[in-house]
Formats: structure tokens, sequence, C-alpha cells
């Protein structure tokens, strides 16, 4: 199976503090990959240097072939590579349909099929379509966070910690929709606290401690190894 996304090497410094120390990784096309560990083990600092957000001491990242590193953030964009970050962070006061357009600002075509698939994903926002963000509800944001996402038509959407904060039926909603939009054709890396949620819908997982990579392998093996639900999954 080719990869989507491949990573070697990267290392990550803040000032003197090395916050990801020589990770490589994998996304296989058509997966769901998750990255689990303890707050601070590097998995935001790795989403946001794939996005451009960050800029690595050392690194190949490759999407499609093609380097990111050295690329800007809309460059990445352009590469079908989009970040959900945690905190959701939509525009509170444009409405839902102003944000979603906003996900669509590197392109020049016709928005409406894209409009209406994140619709039918979200149909809750489609009732609120002229509603101010900033008067949603929690889910609803992140819903939204997801929607203005998938409004670039990337190919790997990345999303850190999507059900932070959110309530356990939305929780489940967010996952359903997750699969949902694996199914439709786009990659999916995804940090999330809910360690036993994430790797029972991820295809592959990898096991973050102090910015390395200490295990890795199906999510249904990491599911059921005794370390990993000791550690991470309260067993």
């Amino acid at each position: 199976m080719s990869n989507i996304l491949e990573i070697r090497d990267l290392t990550v410094s803040y000032g003197g503090i090395r916050a990801v120390k020589g990770i490589s990784m994998d996304v296989p096309k058509g997966q769901i990959v998750t990255l689990i560990g303890a707050n601070g083990a590097g998995k935001s600092t790795t989403l946001r240097t794939i996005a451009g957000i960050v800029k690595p001491q050392t690194a190949s990242i490759r999407m499609d072939g093609v380097e990111l590193v050295g690329k800007s953030p809309d460059q990445i964009v352009q590469q079908g590579v989009t970040l959900v970050p945690e905190g959701r962070r939509v525009f509170s006061n444009l409405t839902v349909l102003e944000n979603l357009k906003i996900g669509a600002y590197l392109r020049h075509d016709d928005l409406s099929d894209d409009i209406a698939y994140v619709y039918d994903l979200f149909p809750r926002l489609k009732e609120r379509n002229w509603q101010l963000a900033g008067t949603l509800s929690g889910g609803e944001q992140q819903m939204l966070a997801v929607g203005r996402a998938l409004m670039s038509r990337p190919k790997l959407l990345m999303l850190d910690e999507p059900s932070l904060g959110l309530a356990p039926l939305i929780i489940k909603d967010i996952f359903t929709i997750i699969q949902q939009i694996k199914d439709a054709g786009v990659n999916v890396l995804l940090i999330e606290q809910n360690a036993k949620k994430a790797l029972s819908i991820a295809d592959r997982g990898y096991v973050l401690e102090t910015g390395r990579v200490v295990k890795t392998g199906r999510a249904s093996d990491l599911l059921n190894d005794d370390s990993i639900k000791k550690a991470y999954l309260g067993e």
C-alpha cells in the first residue's frame, strides 16, 4: 500500500527545548492514522509542522511525493493538506456560510457542490446557515471547523483534538462523520485525547512519548496492548 504522507527524521525545537526528536511516520492512502500520547508528547507540534505553521530543524515531509518542508502554509493547503486546529477557532463575527467560504479562499471555482456536501454531513449547519459562528454551541463550532477545512478539498485532513470539551452524544456524531469523510476518499491524521475512541476508528496508530515514537502498529493491536491500555485507555 502506498503512502499519501511520509515523514522522516522530524526534529522540532522551541528555544532550547526539543519538542519532537527525530520521528518518522507514514499515512497510507485510504486510512485514518491516529497519534496518541500524553500532553507535551509532541503530537500537536507534529501536525503544526506538517501544516507549515512550525518550522522543523530537520525533516523530510512528503505529500504524494512532493516535499512540503520550506513551503508556506498556503502552499501546503494547495498541496491538499488541511489542519483543523485544537480549539476550533471559527470566525465568531461571521456567519456559518461566510466561515465555509473562507475555507475555500484559495479556490476560484464554484463552491455550491462543496457547500451542499458539508451541509449533508452536518445538517445542523445548514439550519444555521446565516447564524453568527460565535453564537453556535461548542459542538456546532467543531462541525463548522471541520466543514470549513473540507472546503479546500483536502487529500489529507488533520484533526487536533476534535472531541475536546464536547458532550458524549456530539462526540459520537463527530467520530461517525470522520469515518464518513474517510469513506469519501479523504485521508485522516487524528490527534485525540480519547485514545480508545481514536483507536476504535483508526487503521493505524503511533504512540508518542516526550517527542519520540515509542510504539506503532495496527490500531486494533494497540487497542488490545496491555501497556497501552494501562497508560492511555484507563484500564
